[in-house]
């Protein structure tokens, strides 16, 4: 698991932050029940709505889009600690803090964690995307776009980010599993979604990037 870009081991990071409750999909599902935004689901899950069940996961990704963070931190009321992900550091996302406060904008700008109080595990890594409801952008290209109803699939009545932009956001630093998560990705990937994928990487991280040449063959 990692934070602040550091990589650390189970233990240390329970150390740390505390435990995961190894929440799934249909959990999240139960928490968003009634909200008012764009949800969907991303991470681990997201290539597992593609291949079927791969591994055990240490978290749940749920997405939201940094314009509707209001409406996150307002259906998290008295339900949910939210704390703030960003630039390394982790801050708590106090119910009071009016709508345009800085502390809110940072928030809005990285990722969230959710938990029903200090002495409970974290239920959510909730990460917060740019775009809106009509068009997903990736977070480290703004000029990549694509129609959100292109991105999100849907499998069993919840929302998922499409493989091939899961993959992109693995792309950057290729650990073992994401790794593994690309090679179990990569046969099933119909041939657009491949292009894009190998047309995204090459924009974004270049052609020398280990996974354009598998994905041209």
């Amino acid at each position: 698991m990692g934070i602040g870009g550091w990589e650390l081991h189970d233990e240390e990071f329970e150390w740390f932050y505390g435990g995961w409750a190894g929440r799934t999909p249909s959990d999240a599902a139960s928490f968003f029940e009634g909200y008012p935004g764009l949800w969907w689901i991303a991470g681990g899950y997201a290539i597992e709505a593609l291949t079927g069940p791969l591994r055990q996961h240490d978290d749940c990704d749920p997405a939201v889009l940094g314009g509707e963070f209001e409406l996150l931190r307002a259906h998290a009321r008295g339900r949910m600690q939210l704390w703030s992900c960003s630039s390394g550091m982790m801050r708590p996302v106090f119910e009071s803090l009016p709508a345009g406060d800085e502390r809110l904008q940072l928030s809005a700008s990285g990722q969230v964690w959710a938990r029903r109080s200090a002495g409970d595990p974290w239920e959510f890594d909730i990460l917060i995307s740019p775009g809106t409801p009509e068009t997903w952008v990736y977070k480290r290209d703004p000029a990549l776009t694509m129609p959100m109803a292109d991105a999100l699939v849907e499998v069993d009545g919840i929302r998922y980010l499409r493989a091939e932009i899961q993959l992109l956001h693995k792309a950057l630093r290729v650990r073992p599993k994401d790794q593994a998560d690309f090679d179990a990705c990569l046969p099933l990937l119909a041939e657009p979604r491949r292009r894009w994928l190998a047309d995204a990487l090459v924009q974004t991280l270049g052609a020398e990037h280990r996974w354009v040449s598998l994905l041209n063959q």
